[in-house]
């Protein structure tokens, strides 16, 4: 840098320290992306830019990285620390012109021929401010769109305007040494360097902003113009025999119906107040596993955010976590329900796009709707939507919903030219608003009706929530599944277009529950759900503190030895902070008597706890079980307990969306064995292994595990021991007699948990037993026992405590 130039970037960089407020992606550069900031360094940025290198400037600072002022001695030559691929668009002009970088390469490259030892970190970094992908039509606000390589007239009102909302992107180092000992000339490497990073900086720009923003009335015409929508517009008219205008004006009507209508803008503005509302909401918001998205959307993949739906938070939470990352704000689909006035246009604008409930039978609605999906597609917008359809009102996943999934594998019929993953996401809350309203759903109250007071109400008592929690799952690349799915699908198609494969409804059905279980495999462990789950095991309710500190030792000993998943994700604090954490939340009673502190849950809270405990039951399945059989049978073999939990797998991994395979449970299995005795839980008596001494602390945290599991061994048996009881039943007389029983079962033992006898989970049940043969359906539909069925209910009750067994025998 000349002297003259550092002049100039020092009297800019007074004003600009007020103007530019950096953020970093991502915020750990060694850890994800291997970066060594004791080896050499250059950064290389696509355009020479004074304001470009203060945020960079910023970052470096941020991230423990060398100033990037200044120059690095190589040899005899000094190279500067930050190279350019070009120079920036002229005032009078909008080409931009190329800087002198590959002469640099070539001279660092003929270095490296001198000295072998001699290896630099050649980090590429993108420079993002306000990160408005530009749209088709021009306009004043084209001034401030973020141009590759803005003249300088045109930064001054950028950098004015968007200089709080700038993003540096720091991406994976190249090394000097490698790419020098590519074959061909210095001059030709240093050449290749530069078309690799072009292409790089493209990719990048396009995986953060997205394409080019088409207005939504361009969008809805070319919707309007395809082959699929004027074939069902015709239909309507012959089908409902009405005039082809009033068809054309009721495909028009579901267009704008539909149609979002994204805003820069107003995701600038929203993210402001957002991160007023998250603090002082939360405690804070913990994200994992966010370079497994940026890696996709660094290739080029387009991204489908396929998320759990626990609460409206989600729709705002996922957003805004998606924009801090850096990456791409995906289009949303939304239900119909949440376009009411004034809330339904403003999320329009942040890229809400409507879908309803319901459209079967609705042709032309359906070929609207698919129309528009495809069209997001096809113009490289990244998609999200919820699988399930809407909210959990029990804290479990709900059985998925697969149109909006049947479409998106139907778009692929029709050749797109990205490849696109599908990217599990689970969210989890320390507190969610709606808990209250869910469990007055669950008792048979009608749902209300959204409205602009009930969430104006609803944010004015936001307080003390906690933390919040985004794990990303293992995306699923659509293309290699289909692949593996039905590997000559892409040929089927082409010879068959208008006919729908007999394939595709199963393919559908096993991507939907596929989904589900990567959801579940990325599960958030927090301080509220782990203490829910000790609490609702104890007698009562209740439990001392020292004997609930010690329950949640022993449970995170056991996630970290035996992990259900690598991406399951647990507290970093010791139980006894975690639990002070939780107490703060004010969700349990906490008494103080001559012996220590009692923590308990009153009867309105132990139903509400449940939500939580649902959201992590998954995890405890196995060491339940296991805890169950030794206490059952005084101690068993190893062998012996990892075979019933064989046989018992397939009906657990259905219902609660495992995502292990038969032989992965029994390697879990044995795993969790080995972890209990570990922790001390289990010991070793000759070839067998028994609980711990019942005096003991150990036994306690092994006697609550078995409790954990029994509310989901009582469903089964109640549902076994009817179909044993009867010749046949039909599906729906079995359904409402399992309701009564559990209803009973419920009252008689102090059951909280709503989903126990919820019609739902009862049905689902059915259809999971009726799958796996446990019951059979002969020719009339009617229902039956099987002798599998009964030698599984003798085995389940003999691990539920005995007056319950008793209980539902009795009957």
């Amino acid at each position: 840098m000349s002297w003259l130039q550092q002049l100039f970037s020092a009297i800019i960089s007074i004003p600009a320290k007020l103007l530019i407020t950096t953020k970093v992606i991502p915020g750990d550069v060694q850890q994800e992306l291997g970066i060594d900031p004791k080896k050499p360094i250059i950064y290389l940025l696509k355009t020479e830019s004074v304001t470009d290198q203060i945020a960079l400037k910023n970052a470096a600072k941020q991230l423990g990285l060398p100033d990037p002022d200044g120059a690095l001695e190589v040899g005899l030559h000094y190279i500067p620390r930050c190279l350019f691929l070009e120079r920036p668009q002229s005032l009078f002009s909008a080409k931009a012109e190329a800087s002198d970088i590959a002469h640099t390469f070539k001279l660092l490259f003929k270095q490296h021929h001198q000295n072998e030892q001699l290896d630099l970190q050649i980090i590429p970094v993108s420079t993002f401010w306000g990160r408005a992908p530009g749209k088709t039509d021009a306009s004043w606000r084209a001034l401030l769109a973020n141009k590759a390589s803005p003249n300088w007239l045109r930064k001054i009102f950028i950098v004015l305007f968007l200089g709080r909302d700038n993003l540096v992107y720091i991406s994976k180092a190249v090394s000097s040494r490698y790419m020098a000992a590519e074959h061909g000339s210095d001059e030709q490497i240093a050449h290749k360097l530069i078309r690799v990073a072009r292409t790089h900086f493209q990719r990048r720009r396009q995986a953060v902003t997205g394409p080019r923003q088409m207005a939504r009335e361009q969008i809805i015409q070319g919707v309007l113009a395809s082959a699929a929508v004027q074939e069902a517009i015709a239909e309507e008219q012959h089908g409902k025999k009405i005039s082809a205008d009033k068809a054309k004006q009721r495909a028009q009507q579901y267009a704008n119906e539909i149609a979002g209508d994204y805003r820069e803008g107003l995701i600038r503005i929203a993210e402001k107040m957002l991160t007023k509302l998250w603090n002082k909401v939360y405690n804070g918001l913990e994200i994992r596993h966010a370079e497994k998205v940026r890696q996709l959307a660094q290739s080029g993949h387009e991204i489908i955010y396929v998320p759990c739906h626990r609460s409206h938070m989600d729709y705002l939470l996922l957003t805004y976590v998606i924009y801090h990352e850096g990456l791409m704000i995906p289009h949303i689909a939304a239900g119909i329900n949440l376009n009411f006035w004034p809330a339904g246009p403003i999320f329009r604008r942040a890229g809400a796009f409507f879908i309803r409930r319901s459209f079967a039978g609705n042709k032309l609605y359906t070929a609207v709707f698919r129309e528009y999906l495809e069209q997001l597609f096809n113009r490289g917008y990244s998609v999200k939507y919820y699988p399930e359809g809407g909210r959990s009102r029990t804290g479990r996943l709900l059985p998925p919903k697969t149109g909006m999934l049947a479409m998106t594998v139907q778009s692929m019929f029709k050749g797109l030219k990205r490849p696109i993953s599908l990217v599990p996401v689970y969210i989890g809350y320390e507190h969610v608003m709606e808990v209250a309203s869910y469990l007055k759903e669950l008792r048979g109250k009608d749902k209300k009706k959204e409205s602009f007071w009930q969430i104006f109400s609803a944010i004015r008592k936001l307080k003390n929530y906690g933390t919040g929690y985004l794990n990303f799952g293992d995306p699923i690349n659509l293309g290699q599944f289909m692949d593996k799915c039905q590997p000559d699908w892409r040929h089927e198609v082409q010879q068959n277009p208008d006919k729908k494969p007999s394939w595709l409804t199963p393919m559908v059905n096993k991507l939907a529950t596929d989904v589900m279980q990567r959801i579940n495999q990325a599960t958030a462990v927090n301080g509220m759900n782990l203490t829910s789950l000790c609490l609702l095991a104890a007698d009562k309710h209740a439990l001392t503190e020292a004997e609930l500190q010690r329950c949640l030792t022993d449970y995170l000993a056991l996630l970290q030895h035996a992990p259900y998943s690598q991406l399951v994700t647990l507290p970093e604090q010791p139980a006894s902070s975690l639990l002070q954490q939780t107490l703060k939340l004010n969700k349990f009673t906490v008494q103080q008597d001559s012996f220590g502190r009692i923590i308990s849950l009153s009867a309105p809270a132990a139903i509400a706890m449940t939500y939580y405990r649902n959201n992590i039951l998954h995890l405890f399945v196995i060491p339940g079980l296991i805890a169950a059989m030794v206490i059952a049978n005084n101690g068993m073999q190893k062998t012996q307990i990892v075979e019933r939990i064989a046989l018992l797998f397939p009906l657990l991994k259905k219902e609660l969306f495992i995502y292990l395979s038969q032989s992965q449970a029994q390697q879990l299995c044995n795993d969790t064995v080995e972890s209990m005795l570990s922790v001390g839980l289990l010991v070793e008596d000759n070839d067998k292994v028994i609980a711990a001494q019942r005096d003991s602390q150990a036994f306690f945290s092994l006697m609550m595990l078995n409790r954990c599991i029994q509310e989901t061994l009582q469903r089964y048996a109640i549902v076994l021991t009817l179909a044993a009881k009867g010749d046949k039943f039909s599906r729906s007389e079995l359904e409402k007699q399992s309701i009564r029983l559990a209803e009973r079962l419920a009252t008689l033992h102090g059951v909280t948990a709503p989903e126990f006898y919820d019609k739902n989970v009862i049905g689902a049940l059915l259809n999971a037993m009726r799958e796996m043969k446990l019951l059979h359906t002969d020719d009339e539909g009617m229902l039956a026992h099987t002798e599998q069925s009964r030698w599984l209910l003798n085995e389940i009750s003999g691990w539920l405590v005995a007056d319950v067994a008793q209980n539902i025998k009795h009957s």
